[in-house]
């Protein structure tokens, strides 16, 4: 008998009778049941996450900052709400507890009263941490315990994001305000450097002026005390000069009383010519003195009363001259008095004048080295000035000019400065997707565990008529393989057609399924042809074994140190691998590498269930009369 005759008879077994038949497609069945089901309740439950109640207790009280009251739990349970992830619903905190505790919400999170406040706390000189509060019940689920864990941390980058935001934006309008006030200061500093600089000019001009007014000053003092040494005996020397004067005045008094007198008697003596004249005329005329004579003496007398009012006119002039004299000398003795009088005080005055000009030449030297030092000083403050109006001048030129909108779009930075920009070399697309291949693989385990219930391990029949040993291996091996390869058809199609999971290589991805179904026949078909149920009840142990090594949830580099060991040597880690490379467009050399490595499984499996075949042919035991453990 050949192979594909073993084959017809074992099918024609297999369908012999209407519930033979109806057994057969149950068990064709299960891995497209399975795998099918399976992936299409966890076909992409992070899109339904809007279903899940979850509730919000807001006891927040607000807080005050920079003059305004704000409520941080108010806006994040609105934002929170209005997001729309969850099925948030804002409650009280015993109506949240009640739902918790009935199931009526999967997790709650909690704003406490000082929520705010604390919040508020980052820029006092006391912080505090804001608290929040997430409440679970595990019997609810805990997957979505887990959820809510998850939220609480976006909650919170949330909250930081929003603080942060915040904080940056008063940040930011505060260093606006400090490059607003720093350009005032540079303009400031602009007019304090012109006025330091006009003022260095008049220390200047200052410095020069109070060298000369020392040096003048100084003169001066020596002055006035050459003058307090000339003027040392004046004193004496004016009551000496009052005591002349005022004998010269009494002597030109005396003088002028005597000129007065004379001047009266030579008045008198003119005064006294015409009556003397006509006297003469008369006692002349008397005598008989003719006229002639009368004319000569008379001559004469007229000459000698022409001298007498001429000298009498000198006198007169010389008695107005004494009696000024006498009056100036009466006015030089009043004056050498007062003099006499004022010497002590001019002395003293000028003894005076002589200290002040002392203190004078002393305080105008001082203020000569301290108009030095106050025109040096300002020189080096316009200096400083000029560096401090270059300064500000840079200072303000380092910081940005901004707008309102701009420090808008400077916080939403400094409060979120990360953006994530995801790439991808192979994507599932999907949570569904994501676990497609370990259930497609396992599926295909389970499918080939089913069969080998109702589908004979090898032809007894051809065994006992001595046929080829590798000829019966085949046989046994190729009806269930073939059956598998039809299970990973409909599971193929249910998996890419009715869940529309994305697969970028299609033929590749049925290629690595059908190979790990027909890879997956040939070791159960070794476990029975060697143990017999016992391999059967092995290949549930096996199929065990790989449900936890196979690395189809979590990454295989969590498992322990033996189960870890495990994954790189069995066959359905392989498949799981191949079949991700496959479907989500991955390195086709791996995939390659993943399908020689289920050839050599399989490969192997077949040598394995050809030896046993030959064993049987040559040996039989009791055993093998026995019936089996398994239907």
């Amino acid at each position: 008998m050949k192979v594909p005759q073993m084959i017809a008879a074992e099918l024609r077994r297999l369908t012999a009778s209407r519930m033979a038949t109806i057994a057969l497609l149950a068990l064709m069945c299960v891995p497209v049941i399975y795998g099918a089901l399976y992936l299409w309740a966890n076909q992409n439950p992070y899109a339904k996450l809007d279903q899940i109640p979850a509730a919000i207790v807001v006891n927040d009280n607000g807080a005050t900052a920079d003059g305004k009251t704000v409520n941080y739990g108010d806006k994040v349970a609105q934002r929170l709400v209005d997001d729309g992830t969850f099925d948030w619903h804002i409650v009280s905190a015993s109506k949240a507890a009640h739902g918790l505790n009935t199931q009526g919400y999967d997790f709650a999170i909690t704003l406490p009263a000082d929520f705010s406040q604390q919040l508020s706390s980052a820029s006092t000189t006391s912080p505090e941490r804001a608290v929040v509060r997430l409440t679970t019940n595990d019997t609810n689920s805990y997957l979505a315990s887990t959820i809510g864990q998850q939220a609480a941390e976006t909650i919170k980058a949330s909250i930081v994001q929003e603080v942060n935001r915040e904080a940056a934006s008063r940040f930011l309008l505060a260093l606006s305000d400090i490059r607003s006030s720093l350009s005032d200061a540079a303009d400031a500093a602009g007019q304090l450097a012109d006025g330091a600089q006009t003022a260095h000019t008049g220390a200047a001009s200052l410095a020069d002026g109070t060298a000369q007014l020392a040096s003048r000053s100084a003169s001066l003092r020596d002055g006035l005390n050459t003058l307090k040494s000339k003027t040392a005996s004046l004193p004496s020397q004016a009551s000496q000069l009052a005591d002349g004067a005022q004998q010269v005045a009494d002597g030109d008094a005396t003088l002028a009383g005597y000129a007065d007198e004379a001047g009266s008697l030579s008045q008198q003596a003119v005064d006294a010519l015409p009556s003397v004249r006509a006297q003469i005329v008369d006692e002349l005329n008397k005598q008989g003195v003719d006229q002639a004579t009368q004319e000569q003496i008379l001559a004469q007398l007229d000459s000698l009363g022409s001298k007498v009012t001429a000298g009498n006119s000198k006198v007169q002039s010389a008695v107005g001259q004494v009696d000024q004299l006498a009056s100036g000398s009466q006015r030089v003795a009043a004056g050498a008095a007062q003099l006499a009088a004022s010497a002590p005080a001019l002395t003293k005055g000028i003894d005076d004048a002589a200290g002040g000009a002392a203190q004078l030449a002393t305080g105008s030297a001082a203020a000569a080295s301290g108009a030095a030092t106050l025109r040096d000083g300002l020189s080096t403050l316009a200096d400083g000035t000029k560096q401090l109006k270059s300064g500000l001048d840079d200072g303000v030129t380092q910081i940005p000019k901004t707008t309102a909108a701009e420090r808008e779009a400077q916080a939403d930075t400094i409060a979120d400065p990360v953006k994530l920009s995801t790439s991808k070399e192979a994507s599932a697309g999907t949570y569904g997707a994501g676990l497609a291949p370990f259930f497609m693989a396992l599926s295909a385990w389970i499918g080939i565990y089913a069969l080998f219930l109702i589908v004979k391990p090898v032809s007894r029949r051809a065994i006992t008529a001595l046929r080829t040993p590798l000829r019966i291996s085949l046989a046994g091996w190729l009806t269930p393989a073939l059956l598998g390869v039809i299970q990973m058809i409909g599971l193929y199609a249910i998996v890419a057609g009715a869940l529309h999971f994305n697969v970028s290589n299609p033929w590749a991805t049925f290629g690595i399924m059908a190979l790990a179904s027909v890879t997956f026949a040939s070791i159960i078909l070794a476990l029975n042809v060697w143990l017999g149920s016992v391999g059967q009840f092995l290949g549930l142990v096996l199929m065990v074994l790989q449900l936890v090594t196979a690395g189809g949830t979590f990454p295989w580099q969590t498992l322990p140190g033996p189960l870890a060991w495990l994954h790189h040597g069995l066959p359905m880690s392989y498949a799981v691998d191949g079949i991700r490379q496959t479907m989500y467009g991955g390195n086709a050399s791996l995939a390659g590498g993943d399908a020689l490595f289920l050839v050599l499984w399989l490969a192997i499996a077949l040598v394995i269930t050809a030896v046993g075949v030959i064993r049987m042919t040559h040996r039989r035991t009791l055993r093998d009369l026995q019936p089996s453990l398994i239907g």
